[in-house]
């Protein structure tokens, strides 16, 4: 099991360098292996250290004696006589364990092997060489165990000499590396473990070595040339091996295959990560109401967990709001790109389509494949056939295979039965390919997702719907009425879901007399549109009636209550310009603000009134000066009211904004909408001036 055991160049006692016998080793001494000889009439001639250490007797004490005497009990004395003379006799070699009498009185066992020496002078001596019985038993149980558990381990199990060469291999070693012992012996490391990164473990071996400090479960991972596809796993320990005299005789290793450990364990990591990576896509993906953004975001968490580029392609036809079927197999796809993302800069980036374009692929594209078949399309290893059915164009195809495209996978973007586009997956730098796996988790995520880009595109169609409803309905561009001047703004909600249900209006009423109108139909969508133009169109017939204030909100409630939404906040004012005068009923909206000459702005103390649709109550009308150059304010809650900021905080800024010096109304309106509004405003609002010119009736 051994070699030259002595580092190359180790110097020997005794011996130049590279010269003479190696240093003895250290299980003679473990055994204790005394030398006894006697002369032809039996008694001791030479009587060795460790024969005093075995027996109790000194060499004075034995040199001289018959040894038969002096070690043989009465009983053995004639057996032990004709043993002696017939190695002395016939020159044959005895070996056997005999018993012994030790200096102390006790009887031992020793083994001894005796064997019949001639000098010269042709005188004969009998040698004996003898061990404790006891000493030699345990050494021997101990390398039979050794041999035994080095066989038959299931660890594999190497030693190594100084020069980090092969001496000794297990047959658990053999299976692990694949190769018989006979290709390990005399080799080094470098030359047998050709699959594993062999300077790392030479430098490992050398550590120990130099320091005799063990390496524990040091984790190795490779791939054996017999699995050249399969990733390995094993743990390695390393130990100095010494003799009892502290003599270094190499390096055991001993070597544990986990792949099973590593596989499992790398499964669970594994699916931990796609766990996290569905949590994130359930928090991140689909936070607004709008397609290119939930496009990005989907990509983003794609990216760089799944793959080194992603990009998200619809269907033009869903975008423009149409409901369609799924492409038919064999025909081609027209897509539009909404989002690309990637892991790191890369020119791959531009085999893609850019974000925005529109592009038709033919059926041997496989992104077409994938929204006609509305199936996944997963090629593991990418070969140079499969660039141009990949990239957006030749020059993409030469930019991927460049880049190192070496896995692709395609997957459909299906909502409500519907095939939306589809999400695309390209490793680069990762280097396991695409599996059955990677598929299923990639196709979890492009189902939550396409919900999301699905609402959103509905959303998207029904606020156009609903924008060009209310357009239609506030299209009407109010006259300047007589005795009055008057500006107003409409802006829909920037960061709102669905559009509002605001307006306002100007009306001529008999007598020259001017209804202002601003109101807030609750809820939101069509629905809030469609109940704003039949209350607009209601209060416009109401107005032709010259009815009072108080008047014409009773007969709103009543209508409002058989609509959806049900309820509705509305100011209904008349300016007479002869008496220059307004009389004003609230119905739950909130108070116009009065802005005199000479005078701070305020907001006006008028009963504010239950909101249209409640049913039952009274309204009331209060009429309050408007002379010449004074100026009411009209607004909807969307000017004022906003979710960090208390609704009084806000209303003292709208009357400080109208406290500064007069301006045209116009310039006005801009002002307190660029002051009061924001990006994130979530709803919309309605705004109107009227300046009092008594001048001109």
């Amino acid at each position: 099991m051994a070699t030259d055991a002595f580092p190359e160049g180790f110097p020997v006692e005794g011996f130049p360098v590279g010269e003479g016998p190696s240093r003895p080793g250290g299980l003679l001494d473990v055994l204790g292996v005394a030398a006894v000889m006697l002369d032809a009439e039996g008694r001791i001639a030479l009587w060795s250290p460790q024969a005093e250490q075995l027996f109790g007797w000194t060499a004075q004490e034995a040199l001289g004696r018959p040894a038969a005497q002096l070690l043989v009990g009465p009983e053995h004395l004639d057996q032990v006589l004709s043993l002696f003379s017939r190695v002395m006799s016939e020159g044959k070699s005895w070996a056997g364990v005999f018993p012994v009498q030790h200096k102390d009185g006790s009887t031992r066992l020793v083994e001894f092997r005796n064997m019949r020496l001639q000098d010269e002078g042709g005188e004969t001596y009998a040698l004996g060489i003898a061990t404790d019985q006891a000493v030699l038993r345990r050494v021997e149980r101990d390398l039979a165990l050794s041999v035994r558990l080095v066989a038959q381990s299931p660890i594999g199990l190497a030693v190594l000499d100084t020069g980090l060469r092969f001496v000794m291999v297990n047959p658990a070693l053999e299976r692990i590396n694949d190769l018989p012992a006979e290709e390990h012996i005399g080799r080094e490391v470098q030359d047998v473990l050709t699959f594993l990164d062999t300077e790392v473990i030479a430098a490992r071996m050398r550590d120990v070595l130099d320091s005799g400090r063990p390496l524990l479960d040091q984790f190795t991972v490779g791939r054996t040339v017999a699995d050249p596809a399969g990733e390995h796993a094993w743990s390695v320990s390393y130990y100095r091996l010494e003799d009892p005299n502290g003599r270094v005789l190499g390096l055991a290793t001993s070597v544990v295959d986990i792949t099973e450990q590593h596989r499992a364990a790398t499964e669970a990591a594994r699916a931990r990560r796609r766990l996290a990576v569905i949590a994130d896509a359930s928090a991140t993906v689909g936070t607004t109401l709008d397609v290119d953004q939930t496009a990005h975001e989907l990509a983003d968490v794609i990216v760089p967990e799944l793959a080194d580029l992603a990009a998200v392609d619809v269907l033009d036809a869903v975008l423009e709001g149409r409901r369609t079927t799924s492409p038919s197999p064999g025909a081609a796809a027209r897509f539009r790109a909404l989002a690309v993302s990637t892991a790191y800069p890369t020119d791959a980036v531009r085999a893609a389509d850019p974000t925005g374009q529109i592009a038709s692929y033919d059926a041997d594209r496989l992104i077409t494949r994938c929204v006609t078949s509305a199936r996944p399309v997963l090629v593991p290893h990418v070969g140079p056939a499969d660039l141009p059915r990949i990239a957006a164009d030749p020059q993409g195809a030469e930019l991927l295979g460049r880049a190192g495209l070496h896995s692709y996978l395609a997957v459909p973007l299906i909502a409500r039965g519907e095939v939306l586009g589809a999400l695309s997956l390209y490793r680069v730098r990762n280097p396991q390919p695409f599996d059955e796996d990677d598929a299923v988790l990639a196709v979890e995520l492009a189902s939550r997702a396409a919900v999301c880009i699905d609402n959103a595109r509905s959303y998207q169609s029904e606020r156009r719907t609903a924008l060009t409803l209310q357009r239609h309905l506030m299209n009407h561009r109010p006259p300047q009425p007589m005795g009055m001047e008057i500006a107003y703004r409409y802006q829909p909600a920037q960061a709102a879901r669905e559009v509002g249900g605001d307006w306002f209006d100007a009306i001529p009423v008999a007598g020259d007399k001017t209804a202002l109108v601003v109101g807030d139909v609750m809820g939101s969508g069509i629905n809030a549109a469609a109940t704003m133009g039949q209350l607009r169109t209601t209060t416009r017939a109401l107005a032709d009636l010259d009815l009072e204030p108080a008047d014409v909100l009773q007969h709103l409630d009543h209508i409002v209550s058989g609509l959806d939404p049900a309820f509705a906040t509305c100011l209904y004012a008349v300016y007479d310009p002869y008496l220059g005068q307004c009389s004003i009923a609230v119905a739950g909206h909130l108070p116009p603000v009065l802005v005199r000459s000479g005078r701070s702005p305020e907001l006006l103390d008028l009963p504010t009134g239950a909101p249209l649709g409640v049913g039952g109550v009274r309204f009331e009308q209060t009429t309050v000066p408007l002379p010449d150059g004074d100026q009411l304010v009209l607004y909807t809650d969307g000017l004022v009211e906003t979710r960090d900021q208390p609704i009084d905080d806000r209303l003292r800024i709208l009357l400080d904004l109208l406290a500064e010096p007069e301006e045209p109304l116009e310039q006005l309106c801009d002002r307190l909408l660029g002051a009061l509004r924001h990006a994130n405003d979530h709803d919309d609002v309605a705004l109107l001036i009227a300046r009092a010119h008594a001048h001109d009736v």
